[in-house]
This record gives C-alpha cells, structure tokens and sequence, in this order.
C-alpha cells in the first residue's frame, strides 16, 4: 500500500509597504471635491482684498465707471496714498498712531491677563472655581454690542468717556480669551513641573512668569492675535465713546470722511472716496504684517495636546 505525502501549498507572503526614503515627503492624497472646495473658499476670503487693492488704484469717478474687478485706464495707486497722508494736514497718520496704540496695549493687556486667569482656572481648585468658569463661558455668548451702553454709562459716571481709557479698558477684558487659555494651560503645563518647582522653593508668582508664560507661548500669541484685530477693527465702541477727532482710530476716521464724501461737508474733495478706499487698504498692511511675524509662534503650538504622552 502506497502513501501520498500531501504537498504544502505555499502561502504567499504579504507584501510590506516600502518604506518612505529618508528626507522625502509622503505621498499626499488628493481629493477633487475637496480641493474645489477649498479654491472656492481662498476665492471667498481673497476677493474682497482684489477689490480693495484694485479700487485703491482708481480715483473716484474711475470707482463708478469702470469694471470693479480690473484696473482702470490710468492707475493712481501713489498719488492715491500720498493724499491720504496730506489730507487734513496728515490726520489719517495720527488716526494710525492711535489705532496702533490702542490695539496693542489691549492686546498685550488682555492676552497677559487671559494668561494669568486661564493658568489659575486649569491648575488650582478654590471653592466656586467651577461655578467661575461656567460665569465666563456665559460671557463669551453675550455680544460686545449689548454691552456698549452700560459701558458708556459705567465710564461716563468714572470721568473716562472721551479718553484712550475709554477704549484699552473694555478691551482687556476677553472671555473667550480666558476660555481658550484655560483649556490651553491645562495640556502645556505639567503638573509634574510645577510641583518640582515649588520644591525647588519657587513662588507661585515666579513660578507663573518664569516657567508657566513660556510654555503658554503659543495660546498666549493666539490670544493677543485675536485681541489685536478685534480692537483694530473695532467701530462701535470708538463711535460712542469718543467725540474727539484727534482721538479717532482709523475705523472711526475713515467713516468721517465717507460721511463728509456723501453730505459734502467741510473739507471734503471730489477724490475723498477714493482716499476712504485707498485708507482701508492702508490700514490692513499693519495687521498682515503682525500675521506674517507672529504665525511661527502661533503654529508652534496648535497640535499642543493632540499626543498623549
């Protein structure tokens, strides 16, 4: 009687993925509808600035005759600026100085200040600490515009109306600003590191500036970024609070001279307009070039917490 030996079936092997050489990037899906989305998106956010750069480059009577997309037949753009700083003996650069004054004071302000109460929710437990921080995330929901009249009256009873006060006060205060650094400083901040510090016989105050603000670099750029467009781009509450034209921030000065454009008030020229216009463009340089300064230290930390360690 003879056997068969059975034969093994050879299995094969599954392949193992090739490694990504070293220093090269990897492969990158792509997605159609996603990409058309976000084309569609950078089109949203980019058109408005083409406009504002192209009207800058118009006079006035070009504004409302030619197309609003395209230059006109005789650009302007220098001679555009070099009114908007002469005009009413060069008011637009004190209106600048202002503005810069009172964003980045409010900014640093605020930022310092969402800094220390989002550090102190995230690492120290009082009575009411819960019931606190439930009270700022209700003020994150109460808009700025239904507080603009008891902040009127609450400052035209301190004597501060018609002052820079007026103006840097409401402004450091951020809840959404505490919220966000709360939220920040609980992942950045070992507690572990801050134990080691205090049995290094460190205070809770230098324990804060030296070691806690640094490793709240990013949220704290974050925070200030915020705060300084807010402020910068602010309308309303300069509108109310200040009746001196030497006071004006740009948003509030450029609005003077569109009404003076329309009503043809004193001082007003037949190019005023375009000054408005080729002001607005003026005025966003400053943000964009804080953007371009500051995203290396905002970036840094966007992914802080995303790893458990």
């Amino acid at each position: 009687m003879t056997t068969t030996t059975p034969t093994a079936t050879a299995v094969p092997e599954a392949t193992a993925p090739e490694p990504t050489p070293r220093g090269a990037r990897p492969r990158a899906r792509r997605s159609t509808p996603l990409t058309i989305a976000m084309l569609a998106a950078l089109g949203y956010f980019l058109l408005p600035l083409f406009w504002l750069l192209i009207a800058s480059t118009k006079s006035t009577q070009d504004l409302f005759n030619s197309f609003g997309l395209w230059f006109s037949h005789a650009p302007q753009l220098l001679t555009n600026i070099k009114e908007t700083f002469t005009q009413d003996d060069g008011v637009f650069v004190h209106w600048l100085l202002n503005t810069v004054l009172y964003a980045v004071v409010s900014a640093v302000g605020a930022a310092l200040l969402a800094a220390a109460g989002g550090y102190g929710f995230a690492k120290f437990r009082f009575r009411g600490d819960r019931f606190a921080f439930n009270l700022v995330l209700g003020a994150v929901m109460v808009p700025t515009t239904a507080l603009a009249i008891p902040t009127y009256l609450l400052f035209a009873k301190a004597g501060l109306v018609n002052t820079p006060w007026a103006i840097i006060l409401p402004s450091l205060v951020n809840p959404f600003g505490l919220y966000l650094m709360r939220i920040y400083a609980a992942d950045a901040v070992p507690d572990s590191l801050l134990e080691a510090a205090r049995i290094d016989g460190a205070g809770e105050a230098r324990i804060f500036f030296r070691i806690a603000l640094r490793l709240l670099g990013p949220g704290l750029v974050t925070v200030l970024l915020f705060t300084l467009v807010a402020t910068w781009n602010n309308y309303f509450l300069p509108l109310i609070m200040l009746n001196d034209p030497n006071l004006y921030p740009i948003t509030v000065g450029l609005a003077s001279w569109a009404a003076q454009a329309q009503n043809g008030g004193a001082g007003a020229s037949s190019d005023m307009l375009a000054l408005v216009v080729t002001g607005s463009l003026l005025s966003i340089v400053p943000l964009v070039v804080a953007f371009l300064m500051l995203q290396r230290y905002w970036q840094s930390g966007l992914a802080a917490g995303g790893v458990k360690q």
